[in-house]
């Protein structure tokens, strides 16, 4: 079987929707980073705010397919207009 590997971005709400996602596939979390884990001399400027919001998160969803996402913070990925804000 080909792999699928989808790409979800969120404006706030990455981390509700990721553990809903959780609930139906099973597994665990590859990875969940943060946006206040980025290093200060990468010029990123993230508002208080934006610090709790998933920078980047993986859950597999099967054997070969894998669902990632991430939150907007700070203008990084621009505003989320329905039908931008995925990736496959």
């Amino acid at each position: 079987m080909s792999a699928a590997n989808i790409y979800l971005t969120f404006d706030g709400n990455c981390e509700d929707v990721f553990n809903f996602y959780k609930s139906i596939f099973g597994g665990e979390f590859l990875s969940v980073n943060r946006f206040k884990e980025v290093p200060q001399d990468q010029g990123m400027e993230i508002g208080k705010e934006d610090e709790e919001k998933i920078m980047h998160i993986t859950l597999p969803i099967g054997k070969d397919s894998v669902l990632m996402g991430s939150d907007t913070a700070g203008g990084y990925g621009g505003p989320i207009v329905q039908g931008n804000n995925f990736s496959i």
